[in-house]
């Protein structure tokens, strides 16, 4: 039997929801001081507007956690951009069987998405962190390396994040438009 990640996206929470309710304001303050760095490319915007087929993103996260703060305000930076991204999000200590199918390399790692197609078939998944900044922390590597959340203004990595992650939407979005299956149901 699979997961049920249909079930619990339809649980899950939108963004906003997501931060008033598990974060403090401590939290949604770091949050939204992210949100702001955020700019994306004329040709970033252009690969979100060319989205046709519906992807639900369900995301795992904290809004404690530093990871989550630098990435998940970018998946409602392209969910802004078109409607085709239905983004919700749960708290990873909510739901425990939920944290233990997300897990990787054996333990809780935030954030996670889970990509679904419109009818809640599961097309992928990606987190913890991207190539970009695994390989900044493999750079820098000289102790413990945990992520603030915190993106300061000489910090090159974060546009790298946002480009990964947007390569990853736009590579699930592929598989959506290329399936057969799907084409055949929208007569494409």
């Amino acid at each position: 039997m699979s997961f049920p990640f249909q079930t619990i996206f339809t649980s899950a929470l939108p963004y906003l929801e997501f931060l008033q309710q598990h974060g403090s304001e401590t939290d949604r303050h770091r949050w939204n001081s992210v949100a702001e760095k955020i700019e994306l490319k004329p040709e970033q915007i252009e690969v979100l507007h060319g989205f046709r087929r519906e992807m639900r993103v369900l995301c795992l996260a904290g809004t404690w956690c530093g990871d989550c703060v630098e990435q998940c305000p970018i998946f409602q930076r392209f969910a802004t951009e078109t409607a085709r991204i239905d983004l919700r999000f749960i708290d990873r200590d909510q739901d425990p069987e939920l944290a233990a199918e997300m897990q990787l390399a054996g333990a809780a790692r935030v954030p996670q998405v889970v990509f679904l197609s419109e009818e809640g078939a599961v097309v992928g998944r990606y987190g913890d962190r991207t190539l970009a900044r695994y390989r900044q922390m493999g750079r820098d590597l000289s102790g413990a390396a945990c992520s603030t959340g915190l993106v300061n203004e000489s910090d090159t990595t974060f546009h790298g994040v946002i480009q990964d992650w947007l390569d990853e939407f736009e590579r699930i979005q592929w598989i959506l438009r290329t399936s057969p299956r799907l084409r055949k149901i929208h007569g494409d």
